[in-house]
């Protein structure tokens, strides 16, 4: 009897083994509705990519049809290459629109076909265009040849680098550019639509972007911003968009616009309606695991918000984060840069969660008027199902991140205070990002007059899963005894198409009732069915793992 007893004890060991290993952590969460910290701002709404012309194709329409109907207010959508020569053909980080050329006697022919096709697209969306000047036409580059490049993924980055990216032989063509380019959207969308854009030039002038000196791109801004101003004085104009590392020359650019004589009228300052800069968190391999690192870009957040502070006369200026990411390629698929093998699953949407938080901690420290935070990422067309580019979507089925956006966008109202035993302080992740033993199982909540939201993340820099650890949600400041949960979630199960095609062998050339599958494993999903609660009897218990999301929409 005692040796049976023994071995039917071995069952019940080897469960709470399992449980043990897979149940690791307690997270103790309080939502405190009652307490608004500040408006819950969509910061989030913001999306870019290099390549405009995948804007009106098949693929690149259903994404930013996707994007608009989720987002509560007007997204904007920010796209290199609008004034770049060219046939209109897209390839990876290329685009043209021919918008800019000249006749035998050298005089302009403008060309808006192309471009308007990108607005066009936008607007009929309820988008709004962050309409970047750049990059330089053939026609008036100073070393034109060669032109357009031929990258590919695994090549030199510095391939990319040819005669759009150098400064226009006459400056004030360059100016007349960007006022015929504002004069002409006004004409087409009206001055009340095309007010509400904003206009910046360039991209990161600091870095490779840019093949010339600091006073030659002051120079191209101060006529830039001329010409858009005397089409319409009211346009919203700004820069840098220097790189995330690029602090000090945005210093200079600001020191530039407020103190130095202006290029064109030779008076002192230049047009700056919103400040922007760029910031880029940093992934490498480690012993064969994908490793993030969330403070790089968050310390690119706070070094820039450091340079703005300085300037007493900047206090409220709009800032725009031109680009907000894990890392620096969008078009570096997995295949030659292994560091970007997180991007099809559930580490990218849990690290967005994460770092979107802080972004909004951070901002708050630093009392910044931030309006948004430009993703970099789009859609890449006719390429490899999941081939680990940075984008939302694979051949039109939508990737786990884009869900974490649609959670975003349930979140109105006032953020709300909030705690957990497992959050890591921003400190913390500002110094040495998440990379102690247990995951970041963190929260942000908001409240609006018509119901409450808790996004609840378990994020950590290593690309591994198998965890699961136990939530526990106390829910303060909700008069009401009975409330209604409904419980969003994204991880292996939930909102995840990556899974479902991996399940399905990982098939190049899906069935149509495959691709109908895929779509459908990709919607925001639900844990059961919405569940009524009394947040006054305990909290609310769930498991999540290890970079899984959970979204409680509380009515």
């Amino acid at each position: 009897m005692k040796t049976a007893a023994k071995i039917s004890l071995i069952p019940l060991l080897l469960l709470a083994a399992i449980q043990v290993a897979y149940t690791q952590n307690k997270a103790s969460i309080e939502v405190n509705f009652s307490k608004s910290i500040a408006p819950m701002k969509p910061i989030w709404a913001w999306f870019g990519y290099d390549e405009p012309n995948y804007t009106y194709m098949k693929d690149g329409q259903k994404l930013l049809t996707d994007i608009a109907k989720l987002s509560p207010v007007p997204v904007y959508v920010r796209a290199h290459n609008l004034l770049t020569s060219g046939d209109g053909k897209p390839a990876l980080k290329w685009g043209s629109t021919n918008a800019y050329t000249e006749d035998a006697k050298g005089n302009p022919i403008y060309n808006w076909t192309i471009v308007d096709r990108i607005f066009d697209t936008y607007v009929k969306q309820g988008m709004k265009p962050l309409a970047q000047i750049g990059f330089m036409p053939e026609a008036l580059s100073v070393k034109p040849i060669p032109y357009q490049h031929q990258w590919k993924p695994g090549a030199r980055y510095e391939e990319i680098l040819t005669g759009w990216a150098y400064p226009p032989k006459d400056y004030q063509k360059w100016g007349d550019l960007a006022y015929e380019w504002v004069k002409h959207c006004v004409e087409r969308y009206g001055k009340k639509e095309v007010e509400s854009w904003y206009w910046e030039v360039w991209n990161e002038p600091d870095g490779a972007y840019w093949k010339s000196t600091r006073a030659d791109f002051f120079k191209l801004y101060d006529y830039a911003a001329d010409g858009v101003k005397r089409a319409l004085p009211t346009a919203k104009i700004g820069g840098a968009n220097v790189t995330g590392g690029g602090s000090k020359y945005l210093e200079a650019f600001l020191n530039h616009c407020l103190k130095d004589t202006n290029y064109v009228t030779g008076k002192i300052g230049s047009p700056l309606d919103a400040v922007l800069f760029h910031a880029k968190g940093s992934p490498k391999v480690v012993n064969g695991t994908v490793v993030m690192n969330i403070s790089t870009e968050l310390r690119n957040v706070e070094a820039n918000y450091k340079v703005i502070n300085k300037f007493p006369q900047l206090k409220n200026i709009p800032v725009i984060i031109g680009e907000f990411d894990p890392e620096g390629c969008a078009a570096c698929g997995m295949s030659t840069n292994p560091e970007n093998a997180y991007r099809n699953g559930t580490m990218y949407s849990s690290y967005t969660a994460a770092s979107f938080a802080r972004l909004y901690e951070l901002t708050d420290l630093y009392n910044i008027n931030l309006l948004g935070a430009v993703s970099w990422s789009f859609e890449f067309e006719n390429q490899p199902w999941f081939a680990g580019f940075r984008d939302l979507a694979t051949n039109g089925v939508n990737k786990p991140v884009l869900n974490v956006f649609k959670m975003f966008a349930v979140m109105k109202g006032d953020r709300v205070e909030v705690k957990s035993n497992l959050m890591y302080p921003l400190k913390s992740v500002l110094d040495s990002s998440i990379r102690k033993p247990v995951p970041d199982i963190g929260v942000l909540a908001a409240r609006s007059e018509k119901n409450a939201t808790v996004l609840i993340w378990n994020y950590h820099d290593e690309d591994k899963k198998g965890a699961s650890d136990s939530v526990f949600v106390s829910l303060r400041g909700l008069t009401k005894k009975e409330v209604m949960i409904t419980h969003y979630r994204i991880d292996d199960q939930y909102s995840n198409a990556y899974e479902t095609w991996k399940k399905m062998g990982s098939p190049q050339q899906p069935t149509a009732a495959q691709i109908a599958q895929l779509e459908k494993s990709s919607e925001l999903k639900m844990v059961g069915h919405p569940v009524k609660f009394n947040p006054q009897a305990g909290p609310f218990k769930f498991e999540l793992a290890r970079q899984g999301i959970s979204l409680l929409k509380i009515d």
